[in-house]
């Protein structure tokens, strides 16, 4: 007979979301258990870029995350940075025509109130920052806040600096609650493991978590290709992409959106992206995907077309329909906690998110920092049950 296991938190979910909510939530001492149907990181953080963006971000509370999880960032850097890649490299966001540069600078002037550094540059200036990139781009900005980690090895580094029992290969089956609504637990394919408090962090399969202690979270994957060089000396500086990307993230399009977003890695290759449609959980090939990965990045950087791209992957990127994650508490189910549904960001908000889960598990978190993220703000029809 399995043996019930207890601790004062389960997380559900070995991504990076999951090992930042394990390492906030032991900091302010909770016994933790951290628990996945697979690997650590074997979905959507393994299948990321490593991105710790704030530029992609307009003002409101997502970049209030953002500006938030990258000074924790920061922090991790400084113990752990050189295991998982930390590159403090900034980012470089560039308009083609007059018009894209003026929307940009109108955008970056509202990051700037907001407390993002942006610095407005020309096309000169584009040149000394990256000589490779394409001639007669109008100009720019700068934002040095950017940053990148590789995300398989940072989620692995922070799993075992929590010091969370770690739980692989084990199925979420069901989430205990008592006849009162209270969880108490998860039953797993291995045994129930009992606790009075459950994190759901499972990224894109948040909502079948959310489904099986019986409430709505319409999670939705959407389905994004990265493209990956043979290794390189450090051509490309910055993270680089077209103005267009922004619009990008923000669109409630199903169909096939790419803008090129291009960057050098510390282990030589470059990474291309970035795709978002809305396909399901299919992960085939998709050519004219990767076809218009290539052609856009070839477009920002022309010597690109001379190298060999040595492989392509697929991730799923964790959608809400408002495009801000889930964060806290649910009501619904006294005892559940949500932090999903952070889309194509959830390496850069990790660790926020972290933070303010651990905060309201301990009764320490403020209202307005959650009220934007409530995970019952679905339910505009009064039902709370698929």
């Amino acid at each position: 007979m399995t043996k019930r296991l207890t601790c004062d938190v389960v997380v559900v979910g070995a991504g990076m979301v999951g090992a930042a909510c394990a390492l906030y939530a032991a900091h302010a001492g909770l016994g933790v258990r951290l628990v996945d149907r697979g690997p650590v990181s074997g979905g959507t953080t393994g299948a990321g870029e490593g991105n710790l963006l704030v530029s992609d971000k307009e003002p409101g509370p997502e970049l209030r995350l953002a500006l938030s999880s990258a000074r924790l960032w920061a922090e991790l850097a400084r113990e752990h940075g050189a295991a998982f890649e930390y590159e403090p490299k900034g980012g470089l966001v560039v308009a083609p025509t007059a018009d894209a540069l003026a929307a940009l600078r109108e955008f970056a002037a509202g990051q700037r109130g907001a407390g993002v550094t942006a610095v407005p540059v020309d096309a000169r200036q584009l040149t000394e920052l990256e000589p490779h990139l394409a001639p007669g781009m109008a100009g720019g900005v700068h934002y040095p806040q950017d940053a990148q980690v590789m995300p398989a090895l940072a989620a692995a580094h922070l799993v075992r600096a929590s010091g969370a029992a770690l739980h692989t290969g084990r199925t979420v089956t069901g989430v205990l609650r008592t006849r009162h609504g209270t969880v108490y637990g998860v039953r797993t394919d291995r045994g129930d493991i009992h606790a009075p408090a459950v994190v759901n962090a499972a990224g894109t399969w948040g909502g079948e978590i959310a489904a099986l202690a019986g409430v709505r979270l319409p999670v939705l994957p959407r389905r994004g290709f990265v493209l990956v060089t043979e290794p390189l000396p450090r051509l490309v500086r910055h993270k680089v992409y077209a103005a267009d990307y922004v619009a990008d993230v923000a669109s409630d399009s199903a169909a096939l959106r790419g803008s090129p977003v291009v960057e050098g890695t510390a282990a030589g290759p470059v990474l291309i992206g970035a795709t978002r449609e809305r396909v399901g959980f299919d992960r085939s090939l998709s050519l004219p995907a990767v076809r218009a990965l290539a052609a856009g990045a070839v477009g920002l950087f022309p010597f690109l077309r001379r190298v060999r791209a040595l492989r392509t992957y697929a991730g799923f990127r964790p959608y809400l329909p408002d495009h801000l994650p889930a964060i806290g508490p649910d009501p619904r189910a006294p005892g559940l906690f949500h932090a999903c549904g952070h889309e194509g960001a959830g390496i850069g908000l990790a660790p926020g998110t972290g933070q303010l889960i651990a905060r309201a598990l301990t009764g320490e978190a403020s209202g307005p920092d959650l009220a934007p993220f409530r995970p019952e703000r679905f339910d505009t029809e009064g039902g709370d049950v698929w």
